[in-house]
């Protein structure tokens, strides 16, 4: 497996491999591996011939008063799970081969979508975040890129600036990976306290919630957000940011449910700010 560090040598390889008739699987990540990355990984081994993970804490998604500095970092760590699921390339560049003149003064902007859900809460997040992935786009070349479905609007944003710059990637978006109690897995879960864990899985517990209600026959949001609210409130640690009902497509707001809808939640406990989502779905209703 190799480590590369800079651009130039990555547009490289990736010339290279490409040139060779392989197909890249990419899985942008910062770091901090999980179980949940290497669902993610595996799932690009099976759609392309070459896997490359890039391993970058991006400056410019993160607010002034958000977790930058203290966001979990060990490349050793990662780059040894890396290597055992069959990863071909890890791209490791500095802030500075990144952002050579600072932070840079074109960004990727997007509009409707990041309107809700952690929009309001994380102004500039979701900038930050379609630039950076356009920019490893050109930079890794690849056929097929992998996501989580954890961070819904994350993946949709992508989804989005693919069709709408015309990248030619195609996106897949994997369900969850869950710990055994139905917390969704995370880089921030580091951040629980022992306590503080064993309440963060009121997040799950409320998604299934709405998904019981929603399977008995409940159509209206205000009914099921009550319902995931005294769940909820049955953790004092947890602090609710949002629970919002919206349409898979645009992440519009729904007052009754018609078709498919993303039932998605954020939840502070202590230092960490945990997201999760379910898709209610009528296709699959008894």
């Amino acid at each position: 497996m190799k480590i590369i560090r800079s651009i130039v040598a990555m547009q490289a390889e990736a010339r290279g491999i490409r040139q060779a008739g392989r197909r890249i699987g990419f899985v942008p990540t910062m770091g901090c591996l999980h179980e949940g990355h290497l669902a993610l990984i595996r799932k690009a081994r099976e759609l392309a011939d070459c896997v490359v993970v890039s391993i970058f804490v991006n400056p410019t998604q993160f607010g002034p008063q958000e977790d930058y500095t203290a966001y979990p970092r060990d490349l050793e760590r990662d780059a040894c799970l890396c290597s055992r699921e069959g990863v071909e390339i890890v791209f490791h560049p500095d802030v500075a081969e990144m952002y050579p003149a600072g932070h840079g003064s074109v960004f990727v902007d997007e509009k409707e979508l990041s309107a809700g859900l952690c929009g309001p809460f994380r102004p500039g997040h979701f900038r930050g975040v379609l630039t950076v992935v356009a920019k490893l786009f050109n930079i890794v070349q690849p056929d097929v890129a992998v996501f989580g479905q954890k961070d819904a609007q994350q993946a949709r944003l992508v989804q989005e600036m693919v069709y709408d710059l015309n990248f030619p990637v195609q996106i897949v978006v994997m369900p969850t990976v869950r710990e055994p109690d139905g917390l969704a897995m995370s880089s921030r879960n580091t951040y629980l306290s022992e306590t503080e864990r064993r309440q963060a899985s009121c997040l799950y517990r409320a998604l299934c919630r709405a998904r019981e209600l929603y399977d008995a026959g409940v159509r209206d949001s205000a009914s099921l957000r009550a319902a995931m609210l005294a769940t909820i409130a049955a953790a004092p640690a947890a602090r609710v940011e949002y629970i919002e009902i919206v349409d898979v497509d645009r992440l519009k707001p729904l007052d009754v449910i018609a078709g498919k809808a993303l039932v998605a939640i954020c939840v502070r406990i202590g230092a960490a700010r945990l997201v999760d989502n379910i898709v209610l779905d009528p296709s699959l209703c008894s």
